[in-house]
C-alpha cells in the first residue's frame, strides 16, 4: 500500500465511487486521499458492494477507538476482518481475536502473562542472534529485504511457540495467504479457494500439533494453551486450534511490514535517518512512528450489537462497522503535521496495535523484536538505497510490502561482522 506525502488530493475525491473493499486499492493504489476525505466530508461512511453485502466505515481516530473498544455496542463474535463479511466466523467465541469479555477476558488473562514483556526477557538472546542472522546478507550487496523480513516473526515466534524450523517458511506462506488470497504471488485458483486452502492447512497442521502432543504439552506456548484453565475448565481442542492460528497470524502479518514500512519510511525521508544514527536514543521513538506510519493492520470489523449511532449516524442492528486503522493514525485532530515521518513525534498515540480490549497481545514481542532489529541497523549501517521499484502485497486487511530489494552503506568495521555472521550460521529462512 502506497503512503501518501501529502493530502492533495483528498479534495477533489469523489467518495462515493471509492471502494474501500477491493484488495488491489491497496496493492497499487492509495488509500490515504479516500481517508482523507471520509475524515473531512463523511467520518461515518456505507459502502455497497455489487453482491448486496454493505459496511460501515469509520475513519476518525475517536470513532475508531470507540468501535474498538465497546464489545456493549460492537462484536467481535462475529468476524473481524473483511474478507468474511456477512458470514459468521466459525470461531466465534472459541477464538481470543473474535470473543468478546468476558469470554475474551478469561482467555487472553493467561496469554498475556505468558507474553509479557518480563515472561519475554530470557528469549532476547534468541532474538538478537535472529536480527544477527537476518542482516548477514547486507554484506553481500542487493538483499530483499521485505522477503527476509516476512521470516523474521516466524525464526521467534516458532521457537515460542515450539514449531519444528522446518515447518516455518510453510507456515509463513500459509499465514500470508490467509490475509492476501487475492495478491497474484498467493493466490491459488479463482473465487475463495485460497483463503479456504490456508485456513484448512493451517488448523489441520494446529491439530495435529495438540494431538501429538498428548500427555506431554511442553514448556512453550502451545504446551500453555494446553495447560490453559479458563473459568474452571481447560481449553477444547478446537479452542487451542483457534487460538495457535491467531497468534501465529497475528505475529506473522505485523512484524514483518513493519520492518520494511518504517525502513522505507527512513529511505524515503534521509534526513530522519541521518538523525537516528546521530542519536541511537531515538530508536524507541523511531519504531512508535514506524508503527504509525505503516499501520500494517489496516483495520478490524466489529458488528453493531444494538441500534447506536456514531457522529448523528443511525447503525441498525446487525450492520458491519469497520474501524481504519491506517486512517486513525492520520488523523489530523490527533496528530500534527500527520504525513510528516518524524521519528521523535511526542506524543505519538497511534492504534497500531489496535485499542481496548483487543489490543494485540503480541505488542511486547513485537516491540522487542523491533528495538532489537533497529539498534542493530543503526549500529552497522550508514544509509539504505532502493535498488528497484517495491511491490505491495494485494489486501485490503494488511498494509505490506512483499518485495522490496536494498543495497546498504555499511559503517567501517561492519561489513566483516556481517561475513562472520554469514559463515557462522545460515540465513533465516525466506518465505518464497
Amino acid at each position: 500500500m502506497k503512503i501518501s506525502a501529502n493530502d492533495a488530493a483528498a479534495p477533489t475525491l469523489d467518495i462515493e465511487t471509492a471502494d474501500l473493499f477491493a484488495p488491489t486499492l491497496y496493492g497499487t493504489g492509495d488509500p490515504h486521499p479516500i481517508w482523507t476525505a471520509m475524515r473531512r466530508h463523511s467520518p461515518v461512511h456505507r459502502q455497497v458492494l455489487p453482491d448486496g453485502r454493505a459496511f460501515w466505515s469509520v475513519t476518525k481516530y475517536h470513532d475508531v477507538n470507540e468501535v474498538l473498544r465497546d464489545h456493549t455496542r460492537f462484536t467481535s463474535n462475529r468476524g473481524t476482518l473483511l474478507s468474511i463479511l456477512g458470514s459468521r466466523d466459525p470461531a466465534g467465541g472459541k477464538m481470543m481475536a473474535a470473543s468478546d469479555p468476558p469470554v475474551h477476558t478469561a482467555m487472553r488473562r493467561p496469554i498475556t502473562e505468558v507474553l509479557s514483556a518480563r515472561a519475554l526477557r530470557p528469549l532476547v538472546p534468541k532474538v538478537r542472534q535472529v536480527v544477527h542472522r537476518m542482516l548477514a546478507p547486507l554484506a553481500s550487496g542487493s538483499w530483499n529485504l521485505a522477503r527476509s523480513a516476512a521470516g523474521f516473526p516466524m525464526a521467534f515466534t516458532g521457537t515460542l511457540m515450539g514449531l519444528p524450523e522446518a515447518d516455518w517458511p510453510r507456515l509463513t506462506r500459509l499465514t500470508t495467504m490467509a490475509v492476501a488470497p487475492e495478491d497474484p504471488d498467493f493466490r491459488q485458483g479463482e473465487g475463495s479457494g485460497t483463503l479456504a486452502s490456508a485456513h484448512h492447512e493451517l488448523f489441520s497442521y494446529f491439530s495435529r500439533e495438540v494431538r501429538r502432543r498428548g500427555s506431554e504439552p511442553g514448556d512453550d506456548l502451545v504446551g500453555a494453551l494446553i495447560r490453559m484453565n479458563v473459568d474452571g475448565r481447560l481449553f477444547r481442542h478446537d479452542e487451542i486450534v483457534y487460538n495457535c492460528y491467531s497468534l501465529l497470524l497475528g505475529a506473522n502479518v505485523t512484524t514483518p511490514h513493519a520492518v520494511a514500512g518504517t525502513i522505507l519510511a527512513l529511505i524515503e525521508h534521509p534526513a530522519e535517518y541521518r538523525r537516528l544514527v546521530a542519536d541511537p536514543r531515538l530508536v524507541p521513538s523511531a519504531i512508535e512512528e514506524g508503527l504509525r506510519w505503516s499501520s500494517p493492520a489496516n483495520h478490524f470489523m466489529r458488528y453493531v450489537v444494538r441500534p447506536t449511532e456514531i457522529r448523528g449516524t443511525e447503525l441498525r442492528r446487525g450492520d458491519a462497522v469497520v474501524a481504519w486503522l491506517g486512517s486513525a493514525n492520520r488523523d489530523e485532530e490527533i496528530f500534527a503535521d500527520p504525513f510528516r515521518f518524524d521519528i521523535s513525534r511526542s506524543p505519538n498515540r497511534h492504534v497500531a496495535f489496535g485499542f481496548g480490549p483487543h489490543y494485540c497481545v503480541g505488542a511486547p514481542m513485537a516491540r522487542i523484536a523491533l528495538r532489537l532489529l533497529f539498534e542493530e541497523i543503526v549500529d552497522k549501517v550508514e544509509d539504505f538505497r532502493l535498488d528497484m521499484p517495491i511491490e505491495h502485497l494485494t489486501s485490503n486487511f494488511v498494509a505490506g510490502i512483499k518485495d522490496m530489494h536494498v543495497t546498504a552503506q555499511l559503517r567501517p568495521g561492519a561489513k566483516e561482522e556481517l561475513e562472520e555472521v554469514a559463515t557462522a550460521d545460515r540465513p533465516i529462512p525466506v518465505t518464497q
